[in-house]
């Protein structure tokens, strides 16, 4: 090309939770069943909306205005539904002009780096969410900045690390925090959560918080909002259907502005996502509408309850079945859809591998796999091939750790525990190989 065509930071877009599909694409092809645990989505594993729901939503697509444009910003009536949501945590308040929809979170995550100055940095946790890490070190044309998750101390924040590499790069101008966090299942304590607000607050910084999951906790834990812990330090909280009620296919996720009336800096920033949005002209207008009308309802609550607690079942269940194994760190979870599981240091080498019946597939595993590779992502690519069962590498979620990260989703037990027991046998006899 006449110029140089792709930025540099493009390098660093990645995300093997799909990537990993084509692979397993090939082998099903080959003729072998696949089990899904790559993704996030409910409905893909047998969840079913109550038939209440689905009503809302045939009702409203019944009527003509729903497709229509509707406000940049999204409907006044949804916007002004979850700031009353907000405002009745009793701590930071907002109004309907500080929230803002998008076509979901991706969309969300995307604006909010591509508008950053691009010498200035998002350090976020590792293991990180990719469409966060990639995103932020793409906007910077560098690797992803990160502060330690640790496995050894139920996946909380490292604050030393967090407060170290804040202190010393004055790049840094934002912490993000996903919470309940995605690969781990971590439910963010209060008092982490103060203190990560007392570090934005002593070097000027501002917060992302990505809380998805906010509303999907179990087995006794309870997730604190950013709205309920960050008094006046500027924020942003990342919020969407798409996991609570669920409606993955919506596309419909939204931000919420705190503080911005704080720091002129930060409310240019918040001004500016909200002109992206008006050059696209809207997001999605049936989900939105459907926000308080499903929220809303008295019925959605012990829908969620329950949905939580049939998680929560589901998470011990898995955690029987692989806790005992001693060459992983298990940590039970508490939140979000997933559990990660690091390989102790040393388990993992290159020469080891798992009987694999059918030739052609054997052969295909053989062909992807190299000496170079990351060793959690042979194993993974070993454990479609004999197992058939699709997880994703922890390494590709920005981390020196080696696992491998799973859904907590499967509906249908006797298929849960047929799925987790394959990857157990297949962990032991790929370490002993």
């Amino acid at each position: 090309m006449r110029q140089q065509l792709l930025t540099e930071g493009a390098k660093e877009l990645s995300y093997e939770i799909r990537e990993i599909v084509k692979k397993a694409e090939q082998i099903k092809r080959l003729g072998k069943p696949i089990v899904w645990e790559n993704i996030g989505d409910p409905i893909q594993k047998h969840h079913t909306l109550p038939g209440w729901i689905r009503t809302i939503i045939a009702d409203l697509a019944l009527q003509n205005d729903s497709y229509s444009y509707c406000p940049s910003k999204g409907i006044l009536e949804t916007r002004e539904f979850l700031a009353t949501q907000t405002n009745q945590l009793g701590k930071v308040q907002i109004t309907s002009e500080d929230i803002c929809f998008f076509n979901g979170l991706g969309d969300a995550i995307a604006k909010v780096y591509q508008y950053i100055t691009p010498t200035s940095r998002v350090i976020g946790p590792s293991p990180a969410y990719s469409t966060h890490s990639s995103a932020e070190a793409a906007h910077a044309s560098h690797e992803p900045l990160t502060y330690r998750l640790d496995p050894d101390n139920k996946w909380y924040p490292d604050l030393n690390d967090l407060y170290n590499k804040v202190k010393y790069n004055p790049n840094i101008v934002g912490i993000l925090i996903i919470n309940p966090d995605n690969p781990t299942g971590m439910v963010y304590p209060f008092e982490v959560l103060k203190k990560i607000v007392a570090i934005a607050k002593e070097f000027n910084l501002f917060l992302i918080c990505d809380e998805i999951y906010i509303n999907i906790t179990y087995n006794g834990a309870r997730a604190y909002s950013l709205a309920e812990v960050i008094d006046d330090v500027p924020g942003i909280s990342m919020k969407g259907i798409s996991k609570e009620l669920p409606w993955p296919g919506a596309r419909c996720g939204w931000m919420e502005y705190y503080n911005r009336q704080h720091d002129a800096d930060f409310n240019r920033f918040c001004q500016a996502l909200d002109n992206a949005k008006m050059i696209e002209v809207c997001s999605t207008k049936l989900p939105q509408l459907a926000i308080p009308k499903i929220l809303g309802d008295p019925r959605f609550k012990s829908y969620r309850e329950e949905t939580n607690r049939n998680i929560g079942r589901r998470s011990k269940m898995i955690a029987e079945i692989l806790g005992t194994v001693p060459q992983l760190t298990f940590n039970e979870t508490f939140g979000a859809f997933y559990n990660t599981i690091i390989f102790r240091p040393g388990s993992l080498q290159s020469h080891q591998s798992m009987m694999i019946e059918d030739v052609s597939v054997r052969q295909l595993i053989e062909q992807w796999t190299h000496e170079s590779m990351p060793l959690d992502k042979r194993f993974v690519y070993y454990l479609l091939g004999a197992k058939g069962v699709c997880v994703v590498p922890i390494s590709s979620f920005c981390s020196e750790l080696q696992g491998f990260r799973v859904t907590l989703l499967e509906e249908e037990e006797a298929i849960l525990k047929t799925t987790f027991t394959a990857i157990r046998d297949g962990i032991v006899e790929y370490l002993n190989s």
